[in-house]
C-alpha cells in the first residue's frame, strides 16, 4: 500500500536504515529512534503512543517548594542517603492518608525514580536468603524489571496473567512459589502495559502466598491512584488505593512521582518497605553487606553504592506534593484524569476501525480508561501491526516485549496525544482500516 499518509519510501527506507526489525521485536528506544528519524525526513507529526512519557504540567505546589529549597543553599550540600526528613514524614502520611496502611517515615526511603527503587530492591531482597536466587514476574510488566534483573544476574520466572485471574491466581503462583527458590514477587498496579488492576481477591491470594512461602512483593505503584473507575482523591476516606499490605508485612512499595504528579524529570521516587520487614535480620545478607538488617542494608548498602542518595531540592518539592495531597488542599487525581479522558476517545476510534481491545477486563469488570491500552488488528502479529502502523503515522511497542503470550497485540500509550490531534488519529485510523479491511 504505497498511498499511505506517511510518504512509504522514505518510512521504508528509514526502518531499512534503523535494522528495525531485523534483530528480533524492537524495543521502545528503537522505535523511539526510528520515528524521530522519519519526522525529520517527511515533516509529518506522529501520533506518538511508544513512550510512556507524563504529557501533563507539574503542580505549581512542588516547583515553587523547589524553588525555595534551591534559594535556602540545598545544591551545595549531599541529602542524607536514606532521605531528608520532610520527605519521609510526609510519605509516611500520605501512605496513611491514601492507602490507609501504617508505615514508619523511616521505612519511606527516597530513591532516583522508581526504576532506582526496584533495583535497590532487587539487590537487597533478591539475595537475602542464599537458597532464593529467583524473582517471579507477573507478566505483562515494564521490561527494565527484567534487564535490571540481567545486569544483577539474578534468576527469574515469569507468567502472563492473561489467563489467571481471579482463583487461577493461586494456583499459577503457587506452582512457582512450592518450588521453595523464589525470593521476591513484583508486578505493577494499575499495569504497565494493560491498565488491568488487581482486585482485592488477587492481593489477598499473592499475600496469603508471600505468608505462606516467606517471599517479599514487590507492588510497583507507578501509576498511583490512577484507577479513574473510583474516585480515590479524598484523603483519608476510601476508597483507597488496593495493596497487597493489606494482607502480608513482606512488602516493598515502589512509588513514582512521574505519571501522577507529572514530575518525572525530577527522577524522585520512593522505596517503601514495611516497618517489620524492614527491621528484619537475614544472616545471608552478611555475604555482601556490613548489616543483615534488610531495611539498613538496603540504604548503607545498595543505595549508597549506586548513587548516595537523590536530587537534595527535589525532595521538598515533592514532599509538598505530598502534604498539599493529604491536607486536601491538592486534588493530585484529578489532574491526570485527563488521561483517562484521551484513551476513552482513542479506544473508541480503534473499535470503530477494526482494531479490538487485548486486555479487556478485571475478572468481571471492563478494565478501566488511564495511561495504556492494549489492541490488535486481524491477521498481524504485534511486531508486524507495529511497523505497518508507522506509515500511517503511528507509533506504538509490541505487547510481546512486556512479557505478554498475547503476540497480536500492541501497547498504546495516552499521554502524548493532545485533544488536537484526536481527528488526525481517527483519519489515520479509518485510512488503515480501509487499506486492510476483509470485510
Amino acid at each position: 500500500m504505497k498511498n499511505t499518509p506517511i510518504d512509504f519510501q522514505k518510512v521504508t527506507s528509514k526502518i531499512r536504515e534503523c535494522n528495525l526489525f531485523s534483530a528480533g521485536i524492537p524495543n521502545i528506544r528503537d522505535i523511539v529512534r526510528v520515528v524521530n528519524l522519519i519526522e525529520e525526513e517527511t515533516g509529518e507529526k506522529f501520533i506518538r503512543m511508544e513512550m510512556g512519557v507524563p504529557g501533563l504540567s507539574t503542580s505549581h505546589i512542588g516547583i515553587d517548594a523547589e524553588i525555595r529549597a534551591l534559594n535556602r543553599g540545598v545544591t551545595s550540600v549531599y541529602a542524607m542517603i536514606e532521605g531528608v526528613a520532610d520527605l519521609k514524614k510526609e510519605a509516611s502520611r500520605f501512605i496513611k492518608m491514601f492507602m490507609n496502611i501504617d508505615v514508619g517515615p523511616e521505612s519511606c526511603i527516597p530513591t532516583v525514580g522508581s526504576i532506582q527503587a526496584s533495583m535497590v530492591a532487587f539487590m537487597t531482597a533478591g539475595r537475602s536468603v542464599r537458597s532464593k536466587d529467583t524473582v517471579l514476574l507477573i507478566d505483562p510488566g515494564f521490561p527494565v524489571h527484567k534487564q535490571q534483573l540481567n545486569v544483577l544476574g539474578l534468576k527469574y520466572e515469569c507468567f502472563d496473567v492473561y489467563n489467571f485471574r481471579g482463583d487461577k491466581l493461586r494456583e499459577k503462583m503457587e506452582s512457582y512459589l512450592s518450588s521453595g527458590n523464589v525470593s521476591c514477587i513484583i508486578y505493577s498496579n494499575p499495569n504497565n502495559p494493560s491498565w488491568i488492576c488487581f482486585s482485592e481477591k488477587e492481593l489477598q491470594i499473592t499475600g496469603e502466598l508471600a505468608n505462606k512461602y516467606d517471599v517479599i512483593v514487590l507492588e510497583d505503584l507507578a501509576y498511583f491512584g490512577m484507577d479513574f473507575r473510583k474516585d480515590l482523591s479524598v484523603p483519608g476516606k476510601p476508597p483507597f488505593q488496593v495493596s497487597v499490605a493489606n494482607y502480608t508485612q513482606n512488602y516493598i512499595l515502589l512509588i513514582s512521582s512521574s505519571k501522577v504528579f507529572s514530575y518525572a524529570g525530577q527522577r524522585t521516587g520512593l522505596l517503601v518497605i514495611s516497618d517489620s520487614l524492614f527491621r528484619r535480620s537475614y544472616p545471608d545478607l552478611k555475604r555482601f553487606y556490613s548489616s543483615d538488617m534488610l531495611g539498613y542494608a538496603m540504604i548503607n548498602g545498595s543505595l549508597y553504592s549506586l548513587s548516595a542518595g537523590t536530587n537534595h531540592s527535589s525532595q521538598y518539592g515533592l514532599a509538598a506534593m505530598l502534604s498539599a495531597a493529604s491536607d486536601g488542599k491538592f486534588n493530585f487525581i484529578e489532574q491526570v484524569r485527563e488521561y483517562s479522558e484521551r484513551a476513552r476517545i482513542m479506544k473508541r476510534m480503534f473499535l470503530e476501525n477494526g482494531f479490538r481491545i487485548v486486555y479487556n477486563m478485571d475478572e468481571d469488570l471492563p478494565v478501566g480508561d488511564g495511561f495504556y491500552f492494549t489492541v490488535a488488528y486481524p491477521g498481524f502479529t504485534g511486531s508486524e501491526l507495529v511497523e505497518r502502523l508507522l506509515y500511517y503515522g503511528i507509533s506504538a511497542i509490541s505487547l510481546e516485549i512486556t512479557g505478554s503470550m498475547q503476540k497480536d497485540g500492541l501497547r498504546a500509550c495516552v499521554s502524548q496525544i493532545s485533544r488536537d490531534q484526536m481527528p488526525v488519529l481517527e483519519k489515520r485510523l479509518r485510512i488503515f482500516n480501509e487499506h486492510h479491511s476483509k470485510g
